[in-house]
């Protein structure tokens, strides 16, 4: 069995909402077992027999879509690749010190191409750094998400979709389901 987590675009915004139970309950219709949400913010951690991340995230985006009735992209990580990326560490100590922003970390559906990736890190400025490393984006605001500046929508035409987490959240979640 192999450890994911979906993460998972869009949910409990607006009029849609629902419940970890309830999509912990969709996780285990669609077969995957040892499932748990963390947050109410889409973050799934299950076990799988499938070996193809391609057919899993698949499976989900059918399942959810049946279930819930929309879309709900996701960008699925093995349990590896999350430890991964919490151990990253693209800013340095005194940048973290100074900084009244969070660290966010955008999950990204592939890894961006070198040009999406220069055209991404030129936006880069004091107030919002930014660094690429495999399929994530890392990014550390001045100060709260609806202060930067930071065209968040161009860099989502450079990178494709994306789904946006506190560095925070994903320590949290690997510290209770991954380690």
């Amino acid at each position: 069995m192999k450890r994911y987590v979906a993460f998972l675009r869009g949910m409990n915004l607006g009029r849609r909402r629902i419940k970890n139970g309830e999509l912990c309950a969709c996780f285990a219709d669609m077969g995957f077992s040892s499932v748990a949400a963390f947050l109410a913010s889409g973050n799934v951690i299950f076990n799988t027999a499938l070996d193809d991340p391609a057919s899993v995230s698949a499976r989900i985006e059918s399942g959810l879509q049946q279930a819930l009735r929309y879309d709900v992209p996701t960008f699925l990580r093995s349990a590896d690749e999350v430890r991964a990326i919490t151990r990253y560490q693209p800013f340095m100590t005194a940048q973290l010190e100074r900084s009244k922003g969070k660290p966010q970390v955008a999950l990204l559906v592939k890894q961006p191409t070198p040009a999406a990736e220069r055209a991404v890190l030129e936006l880069s400025t004091a107030a919002d750094r930014l660094d690429i490393h495999g399929c994530e984006l890392f990014w550390l605001p001045s100060g709260g998400l609806s202060e930067s500046e930071l065209d968040l929508k161009r860099i989502a035409a450079e990178l494709g979709p994306m789904t946006i987490r506190t560095r925070n959240t994903l320590e949290r979640l690997v510290a209770k389901y991954l380690s």
